[in-house]
């Protein structure tokens, strides 16, 4: 496996926002949205064999993990070895763009797949029979950068019904980019209280994500 990071934070998105987890971040992306805060991941990283990476995983004090990127399903046989490497009381989630096939993740994993919306630049790469295998356990993320990227996630939502696919429907504000070696503020490119209010005003049926670990530590630090 080529790896970027094997970490252990607290999760920052998602359901399970709060909860101790190891991060193994892959290396390696096919996408280049606008907004992405892991452009450190598209390269480099460190070469591991699938047995060494579940050692790691295993010296953290944490049953929750999270296989992310970069696109971690640009080593999908890597990562299905690594899965089966782990107890089964393990919970195992992976954060993937949507644009790869995965229906061949197993059952026990739990899918957090993006949407990508026109901000991003890379709207319209959405594999849509991913959406054949989102269970009520998986989680459909939109990270939104304003009015018209808000309203293409409300539109997708409706559209295609996810309220009765899963319970699990996140929209999450972007995060302003900073330049490398630079501390980021912490500002969103999407006012959180204008989301909140068009939310409300819609009845949409999704929650508010704010990536907490960036408001816990600086947006531009690694390793959290």
């Amino acid at each position: 496996m080529q790896v970027s990071e094997i970490f252990f934070s607290i999760q920052g998105e998602s359901s399970r926002a709060g909860l101790p987890c190891v991060f193994v971040r892959l290396t390696g992306c096919n996408l280049r949205c606008q907004w992405c805060d892991t452009e450190y991941a598209f390269y480099g990283g460190e070469r591991l064999g699938v047995e060494q990476v579940a050692d790691r995983i295993r010296q953290f004090p944490a049953r929750l993990l999270e296989i992310t990127g970069g696109e971690p399903m640009l080593q999908e046989k890597e990562v299905l070895a690594l899965i089966a490497l782990l107890p089964s009381e393990w919970t195992v989630m992976i954060e993937t763009s949507g644009e790869r096939d995965l229906g061949r993740l197993p059952e026990r994993v739990v899918k957090i797949m993006d949407v990508k919306c026109p901000g991003s630049g890379e709207a319209g790469r959405f594999h849509a029979p991913n959406l054949k295998t989102i269970t009520p356990r998986d989680e459909i993320k939109f990270v939104l950068t304003g009015r018209e990227d808000y309203e293409y996630a409300r539109d997708f939502i409706g559209r295609h019904r996810l309220a009765a696919i899963t319970p699990h429907i996140l929209l999450s504000p972007a995060f302003q980019k900073t330049a490398a070696g630079e501390r980021g503020s912490r500002q969103c490119q999407l006012d959180p209280q204008n989301l909140a209010e068009w939310m409300l005003a819609d009845g949409i049926p999704a929650r508010l994500s704010l990536q907490i670990h960036k408001f816990i530590w600086d947006p531009a630090q690694r390793g959290v």
